[in-house]
């Protein structure tokens, strides 16, 4: 029996001394962060000081950071677990409603899947941004597409739940979801182009557009990208909440639910395009509590209260508009976002070649990161 156990006990000090040096291995892999004055200026953020990573990170290094307190680690983790929360909605849809088979549910659907997408594709672009100035610009690249496809299915949505009912069937309406995927293609073009500029100039000719040369218009122009769409999406909702009177109005209780969403979807505006607090106090909010966090709180909290509010008028109107609102087809929901998912793709492919592809602009971004190189 002393043999017996001396002899399972070797095995499992050695299991043990292998979990210690790992554990030790990985805390010395995750311990360096840098100074902003460490970092090229492509990697540097508006009021954060320090908890940078490093410009040349693997991709291991990038996601053992995740487990390390940095000016990105928030940001990571803000939108990956409330992407299984919506994950987990989608599929208590699919199972639960038989929703294949009823086309009324296929807004809601494409809805849900988009918010599935786009906090995914934030927290990736977040946590794989460091490994090069290079992978950093196609990270972001798939980050913008994702939150124009989001766009796309709250139109979609709002398309066949939402509009006040004096609005259905009206010539707005009909033309409603073919404006919206424009609206989603120029979003994603104007999103992308905000960082670097024209992918066929190489990025190094039109220099004024690029985003180290003119971080102020880059900025705006990526505001733009993404104003302008949820501004023309809401157009129904505002109309339904603040200016309509009377008949055709729509009243019922989705109103208060739209309201807080409206009110948060301000915030997160707010606070994207106003770098609050980190602005006022650089160096305090490094690590926690910078806008980018708390914009990341802000859209999750606001999308919860979008959702709450299209099942609920979906749910409250299904009857009406059974009858009264156009019908829904594969072309008007997932058709539509198919469309819009592969020309965003071959978007982000148009300004991402280049980019891989030896333009000088990469060169220059890539010896700027070497620089860094400790």
């Amino acid at each position: 029996m002393f043999s017996l156990s001396l002899f399972l006990s070797q095995p499992l000090r050695a299991v043990h001394q292998g979990i210690m040096f790992s554990l030790i291995k990985l805390r010395c892999q995750t311990t360096s962060v840098l100074n902003v004055n460490q970092v090229p200026k492509a990697f540097q953020e508006d009021g954060i000081i320090s908890g940078y990573r490093h410009p040349r990170s693997s991709a291991t290094d990038c996601v053992l950071s995740l487990f390390q307190l940095t000016n990105e680690t928030l940001n990571v983790w803000t939108h990956f677990l409330p992407t299984w929360y919506f994950l987990w909605k989608l599929m208590t849809v699919l199972l639960m409603e038989d929703a294949l088979y009823d086309a009324y549910t296929w807004p809601l659907l494409v809805f849900l899947f988009s918010c599935c997408v786009y906090p995914l594709a934030s927290s990736c672009a977040h946590t794989f941004s460091t490994m090069s100035a290079c992978s950093r610009h196609i990270c972001y690249f798939f980050d913008y597409g994702a939150l124009s496809l989001y766009s796309l299915g709250s139109a979609i949505s709002y398309s066949a739940y939402v509009f006040p009912d004096a609005w259905v069937n009206s010539t707005f309406h009909a033309y409603y979801i073919p404006v919206a995927v424009l609206n989603t293609i120029v979003s994603t073009s104007l999103s992308c182009y905000s960082r670097l500029g024209l992918p066929f100039l190489h990025y190094d000719i039109d220099e004024s557009f690029s985003e180290r040369q003119s971080p102020r218009l880059s900025k705006v122009l990526r505001i733009l990208a993404f104003a302008y769409p949820y501004l023309f999406d809401n157009i129904p909702l505002f109309y339904r909440l603040f200016l309509c009177v009377g008949e055709g109005c729509t009243d019922n209780e989705a109103n208060s639910i739209h309201v807080h969403h409206t009110l948060l979807a301000f915030l997160t505006a707010f606070l994207f395009a106003t770098h609050l607090p980190e602005r006022l106090a650089p160096g305090r909010f490094d690590y926690i509590g910078h806008s980018h966090q708390l914009f990341h709180v802000c859209a999750i909290i606001g999308t919860h209260f979008q959702m709450k509010a299209i099942e609920a008028d979906m749910v409250l109107r299904q009857s009406q508009l059974l009858v009264t609102a156009p019908p829904i087809t594969f072309n008007n929901t997932a058709g539509s976002a198919l469309v819009c998912v592969c020309i965003s793709l071959g978007i982000i492919c148009l300004y991402s070649l280049p980019l891989l592809y030896g333009s000088s602009e990469t060169h220059t971004t890539s010896a700027e990161g070497k620089k860094c190189k400790h």
